[in-house]
């Protein structure tokens, strides 16, 4: 199977052979080296302030995005959230979960995030904000360029879920004015799943301090303490940690971040030059959409997306990204992430113009 999706991706050879081996015990100087490496090679990828600090999480994205709702917001905030999509909702679903005082920013399915309609909150007495970089259920790009301003000129915390859109699209928490942003490994980074991160800075740090989690597993108090010694609390993802330490620094040898951008943005446009000719349209407008996924509008199609997604994995043994809800008929969707070739995306395109023949 050819694997499009946005997660889990494909790996590389190098990860393989890692995820191979026996997996060693932990609390060891050993490992607590490559654990701090780990930290200190992500503060330069998450473009953070050199105080920022990090902590690894054994759990999918969704675990990194409950604890920091848990741990950056509390009974004395009133958090914005952005919610244009099935990500966006689930971020609505955990402040009402966690009873925090919050608005919520609705957008239409693949709606962009203008600065009228942001600002239109201005001045009503947030102090948090909660978003994707990317809405990965419709393909859209957050202009988080416009909410870091936003947020430093309101001084309002700023949260942000960049799971499938670190390394993907442009990200900088320092120019941007992000306070606190998370990554799973099995997106961008290729990695195995069941690994999640949390970068912060200190404005963060110092509200994980202070906040009364009510929580064994998401306290991340206890996470911070253990990271000074290069440890987690409780037995971490291991395997998938000694995998991250090698693709960090095989990242940090071939370009860095800029590269892996320049990469899966060129990926992302040859796929959408080269389904030009056939009956679907993009989604969400190429002006701010995603590099990490293209999301296909296939209601002009005889068949609808969910038909073709299974066709695509029956008849051609490839995954690609179905939806679900309102969209699971008429938009499925493609990844540009992780090990990809151009060979691979032709056999795809050949796929789907055989498809709709």
């Amino acid at each position: 199977m050819i694997n499009f999706t946005v997660g889990p991706v494909q790996s590389d050879k190098e990860t393989l052979a890692i995820g191979k081996e026996q997996v060693p015990y932990f609390r060891t100087s050993e490992f607590s080296a490559l654990m701090k490496e780990n930290e200190s090679i992500l503060k330069n990828l998450f473009d953070c302030t050199e105080d920022s600090r990090a902590v690894f999480m054994t759990g999918s994205g969704t675990a990194s995005m409950e604890a920091g709702i848990m741990n950056f917001f509390g009974k004395n905030d009133k958090v914005l959230v952005v919610n244009g999509g099935s990500f966006g909702h689930r971020l609505v679903e955990l402040c009402a979960l966690h009873e925090l005082s919050y608005e919520e920013i609705t957008l239409n399915y693949g709606e962009e995030l203008t600065k009228e309609k942001l600002y239109s909150y201005e001045g009503k007495g947030f102090t948090g904000m909660a978003l994707q970089l990317c809405e990965t259920s419709t393909g859209v790009l957050y202009d988080m360029n416009m909410v870091g301003e936003f947020c430093k000129k309101n001084n309002i915390f700023l949260f942000v879920d960049a799971v499938s859109g670190f390394l993907a699209d442009k990200f900088s928490m320092k120019n941007m004015n992000v306070n606190a942003a998370i990554t799973g490994s099995q997106k961008a980074l290729a990695l195995p799943p069941g690994l999640s991160i949390i970068m912060m800075d200190q404005k963060a740090v110092e509200r994980v301090q202070n906040a009364n989690v009510k929580c064994m597993y998401f306290d991340l108090k206890d996470c911070l303490k253990n990271m000074e010694r290069g440890q987690t609390p409780f037995t971490p993802a291991v395997s998938v940690l000694i995998q991250l330490n090698e693709k960090l620094k095989r990242i940090m040898k071939n370009g860095g971040v800029a590269e892996q951008n320049k990469i899966i943005a060129e990926r992302a446009e040859y796929f959408r030059k080269q389904i030009a000719g056939l009956p679907f349209k993009m989604f969400v407008p190429q002006s701010y959409a995603s590099n990490c996924v293209t999301a296909l509008d296939a209601t002009q199609c005889k068949l609808n997306a969910k038909e073709i997604f299974e066709k695509v994995k029956n008849e051609y043994k490839i995954w690609i990204c179905p939806n679900a809800g309102d969209m699971a008929e008429k938009v499925f969707r493609v990844g540009h992430i992780g090990t990809i070739s151009k060979k691979q995306i032709d056999k795809l395109v050949k796929a789907l113009k055989k498809i709709l023949a």
